[in-house]
């Protein structure tokens, strides 16, 4: 069973709108969950399919990051889970750029949890090894 889910803090200076934006130019989600944190809103995205992820998957062929962004999920993955973070702000401007801490996003990451029994083959399909920087193998969805 495949289950993505995506967590977003809304910092008091910024509009849910435009991070439910920034979440939306890069995840097709199903439901969202609203909590409050302190002064904060913590937005929680989830999609029970990996077609949720066809945004991630067609913006690391179009910027051509293939080869970072495995290093990023290889590093992400846990068992059945693979967790990575990206920058908000440059997600609101349709950019995917990865992070490596909270701190590199100024108002917070967006955080993605993909959970599934076929983890390594989420990753050798949203980012399969590379080679002079074209892709070896273009596998289907798992």
């Amino acid at each position: 069973m495949d289950k993505v889910t995506v967590v977003a803090e809304v910092k008091p200076s910024e509009l849910k709108e435009r991070v439910i934006n920034a979440v939306s130019n890069f995840l097709i989600y199903e439901k969202v969950k609203e909590d409050s944190l302190d002064l904060s809103l913590v937005l929680t995205f989830e999609s029970s399919s990996l077609k949720s992820l066809m945004k991630v998957h067609r913006a690391l062929r179009e910027e051509k990051i293939l080869d970072a962004s495995r290093k990023y999920l290889l590093r992400g993955l846990e068992g059945n889970t693979i967790t990575f973070m990206i920058h908000k702000q440059a997600a609101a401007a349709r950019v995917l750029t990865f992070v490596d801490s909270e701190e590199e996003s100024p108002l917070g990451p967006i955080k993605f949890f993909i959970k599934s029994d076929k983890a390594k083959d989420v990753i050798d399909w949203l980012a399969p090894k590379t080679s002079h920087g074209r892709p070896l193998w273009e596998n289907p969805m798992p």
